[in-house]
């Protein structure tokens, strides 16, 4: 490296790489959200089945280590802290969760849930007709 602009072109492509440069981006948003939202305003009633979409997606990011993320869509869907919890989800949604899926976030739940029905139904058309 002979000059100050290939270090920096190096460390840029490094944090990069890392994924750093991208954590440190979303960090920044999530707090510039946080910084412009107005205590003062009356936010609108968030309707129940978005509340569980938003924990849904929140368990999710911050399963796969997406912390930044998970920040921003708090701060921008207006999601009350503390979370509503994973067991209350669970019972809204009628999910019946054993040792093996309370290691995963409960989307993973409900795709296999919904892809193995799916595959079933199938099965059962596809014999059905023959």
């Amino acid at each position: 490296m002979n000059t100050l602009e290939d270090l920096r072109s190096a460390v840029k492509q490094t944090l990069e790489q890392n994924g750093a440069l991208a954590a440190t981006r979303a960090k920044l948003r999530a707090d510039i959200f946080k910084t412009l939202e107005d205590p003062s305003e009356v936010k609108p009633r968030i309707p129940h089945e978005n509340l569980l979409i938003n924990e849904l997606i929140l368990e999710y990011l911050n399963y796969n280590n997406l912390h930044c993320a998970a920040s921003v869509l708090s701060v921008e869907s207006g999601q009350p802290t503390p979370s509503l919890g994973r067991a209350f989800v669970a019972e809204q949604l009628n999910i019946h969760e054993d040792d093996k899926t309370r290691q995963v976030p409960l989307l993973y739940s409900l795709l296999s849930h919904f892809a193995t029905n799916s595959k079933m139904a199938r099965r059962t058309l596809s014999n059905g007709t023959n």
